[in-house]
């Protein structure tokens, strides 16, 4: 009797229309909380990547009349342009999405933003490739980069032809070849890695090499134009140390000295490993939806995650790393490492060589007063390259 009076207590109070909506109450809040903890992630990458973009572009414009006029410069600044874009067209569809998740639901905007992800992504990792090529051409391949007349105009040309490519390959999608797909967390848009339609899987597979030829092709440039900076370092080893005569001061510091190359392999350094860790994750979740029966829309979405972090890396590899600012930090550890080496040269000078060490601080004195600028030094390499 008196259970049976407890299941009927315990089914009027479930009946209550206040008992289910005090409970939905907490658990839509609950969610509502968890949805803004998610949309703070967009959020905060939508704003790293427009700053650091923005800073880099002014920082750009206002760098030296000569610079300007190298395809180099006209590299990066395609590049924070491309960035830039990317960040600004791409994020507040995610963003607004996540304040409307039925946003993308719609069939036009679902392909637009994958339109966006697959052009912005490949037309970054273009521009890097080509960053990378112009460099090997001017330190490796001298004489090749004059004869074509590698500038500014050239850059221009190469970034209006790739802009072009890219917009008609990423376009497959919004002209129906391909299907576009809202992906399993309802965020973002991507094509249909999945489908068994012939065109759309060779789409996709398509996609990906392109992908992997220009991240592999970036680091096998950047490795070789590295090698070929520490080869030339060693011949200018090599070449003070077999005694040469003759040469001023200036001449033997242009050899001691490894500012540049030391400036242009941590930038294609740092390039390299960013290029790497962060496309080629979405890389392999194309192959992996593509070959692979068993889906995993957590590691899709941390990818494409990971993807986007990569414009916001890229504006400030350049910033930090530019020539001037990085020349004033290694001087500033130049000089910290030589005043400690100094005091202890100096009191064992004074110890055993006492007339030695006057006269090699005296030379040392000289040739710290004659640094030659960044300019100099890479045009001393060019030619060490071309008579070596």
């Amino acid at each position: 009797m008196l259970l049976s009076n407890v299941t009927h207590l315990v089914r009027a109070s479930m009946e209550n229309p206040n008992f289910t909506h005090g409970s939905t109450s907490r658990n839509e809040t609950l969610v509502d909380y968890r949805w803004k903890e998610t949309m703070s992630l967009p959020i905060l990458m939508f704003a790293g990547g427009a700053v650091g973009n923005i800073i880099a572009i002014i920082v750009l414009s206002v760098s030296r009349q000569e610079r300007k006029s190298s395809a180099f410069y006209t590299l990066v600044c395609g590049l924070a342009v491309t960035d830039l874009l990317g960040t600004c067209l791409a994020s507040p569809i995610t963003i607004a999405n996540y304040m409307d998740g039925k946003l993308l639901q719609s069939g036009e905007l679902c392909d637009f933003h994958a339109f966006l992800l697959l052009f912005f992504g490949i037309t970054g990792l273009s521009i890097i490739c080509a960053m990378a090529a112009e460099r090997y051409m001017a330190i490796c391949c001298p004489y090749l980069y004059q004869r074509w007349r590698v500038g500014r105009r050239f850059a221009q040309t190469f970034l209006v032809f790739m802009y072009g490519t890219n917009v008609l390959f990423c376009c497959v999608p919004m002209m129906g070849a391909v299907s576009s797909k809202l992906q399993t967390s309802k965020t973002w848009c991507f094509i249909d890695l999945r489908t068994p339609e012939p065109v759309a899987a060779v789409y996709s597979v398509l996609y990906g090499a392109v992908s992997v030829l220009l991240i592999v092709g970036t680091t096998a440039l950047n490795v070789a134009v590295c090698g070929a900076l520490l080869l030339m370092r060693r011949r200018s080893v090599r070449r003070l140390g077999s005694g040469r005569s003759g040469g001023s001061v200036r001449d033997r510091w242009r050899d001691l000295s490894s500012a540049a190359e030391t400036q242009i392999m941590a930038v294609l350094v740092m390039t390299s490993v960013v290029v790497l860790a962060c496309s080629a994750p979405l890389v392999v979740r194309v192959f992996a939806n593509r070959f692979m029966l068993k889906e995993d829309p957590a590691a899709d979405r941390a990818a494409i995650r990971i993807a986007s972090v990569n414009p916001i890396l890229d504006p400030w590899i350049y910033i930090l790393l530019r020539r001037s600012l990085f020349r004033r930090i290694l001087t500033l550890s130049r000089r910290c490492r030589t005043r400690s080496s100094s005091r202890s040269l100096t009191k064992r000078g004074h110890l055993f060589y006492p007339e030695h060490t006057k006269e090699g601080s005296h030379v040392f004195g000289r040739l710290m007063t004659t640094l030659p600028d960044a300019n100099t030094l890479s045009q001393y390499h060019t030619d060490a390259l071309c008579h070596s």
